[in-house]
């Protein structure tokens, strides 16, 4: 049992070091190490309440220097109360409780022990294409808390049963930045590439709720969690300009370009389509939809009818 003479100090450190609580939400730049589940502790809360509040997802990791809100108690709790009725409301389901996202597929961070070649051997593919798709050099050093995707069914690593350490997001494009973008935002990307509106801001809403700054477990990053490879081979062969990897429209851009080709290969079948988005085109040829992606697509397509679908 801790002496009840150095509980005052303990208090007082606490205190100070937590962000400060104000009768109003405040702005905070993220350290290096922070999380969503130590802000939140800071602050007396539970992750879930402190994500809702600023319109992430639980298991995003949170980006050292981009600007989160520290949100009020009360303001959490309202945030979370008010979470499952807006979510009804953009599928068009506001007297059932909608389904939640599946998390991202194939998210591993990886642990001291681990090396490049040896994952990319488990999950059966080559050095360069895992590095390619997490934005690594293959000659690199893979530093532990990396956090990176896995191919589409690949097994789980072994090391995955021991603790992970703290996430490290890998700097590569596109870049994370705290800027929210909105559906007309999205239906303007849209337009100009010829991609439905309605599937686009559905796909957007569903990813990241319009933050830019979220980062998945699975290393996908911004307001379409568009993944460095994708980002590099929409650079290549789709995009009509040098797109900029700090921009939420140019995530929105790479991410409405990629789904227009998705669209192209599936020969505009919108569920097809946003499938392919959440679990890889040759993957559900090869294997068809996994239960997830069937709730992944099922939500998105409820989604649509907000965004005028």
């Amino acid at each position: 049992m801790r002496p009840a003479s150095l509980l005052p100090c303990v208090l007082a450190a606490a205190l100070l070091a937590a962000p400060a609580a104000a009768s109003a939400g405040v702005p905070h730049t993220v350290a290096p190490g922070e999380t969503l589940w130590s802000l939140a502790a800071a602050q007396n809360m539970t992750t879930r309440a402190f994500a809702a509040a600023n319109g992430l997802s639980e298991d995003a990791h949170l980006v050292a220097g981009t600007t989160i809100r520290i949100p009020t108690v009360s303001e959490a709790a309202a945030a979370l109360a008010s979470a499952p009725a807006a979510v009804a409301q953009a599928a068009g389901q506001a007297s059932a409780t909608p389904q939640p996202a599946p998390p991202p597929m194939g998210g591993y961070t990886v642990r001291p022990g681990d090396t490049l070649s040896g994952l990319a051997a488990q999950a059966g593919v080559t050095v360069d294409a895992i590095a390619a798709m997490n934005g690594l050099d293959p000659d690199g050093f893979l530093i532990a808390g990396t956090v990176i995707k896995l191919p589409t069914g690949a097994p789980t690593p072994p090391a995955a049963s021991a603790p992970a350490p703290e996430p490290v997001v890998p700097p590569a494009a596109p870049s994370p930045s705290p800027t929210r973008v909105t559906a007309a935002d999205i239906a303007t990307v849209a337009a100009r590439n010829g991609v439905p509106a309605d599937l686009s801001a559905a796909i957007a809403w569903q990813e990241s709720g319009f933050n830019n700054a979220m980062v998945s477990s699975a290393n996908a990053r911004g307001v379409m969690q568009v993944m460095p490879g994708t980002w590099d081979w929409v650079q290549a062969n789709l995009a009509r300009r040098r797109l900029d990897p700090g921009s939420a429209i140019d995530n929105v851009g790479a991410g409405v370009l990629y789904l227009g080709h998705l669209l192209q290969q599936t020969g505009g079948d919108h569920a097809m389509a946003a499938a392919a988005y959440y679990q890889g085109l040759s993957s559900v040829r090869r294997i068809g939809m996994l239960p997830e992606t069937q709730r992944y697509v099922a939500n998105v397509m409820a989604l649509r009818s907000r965004f005028g679908g």
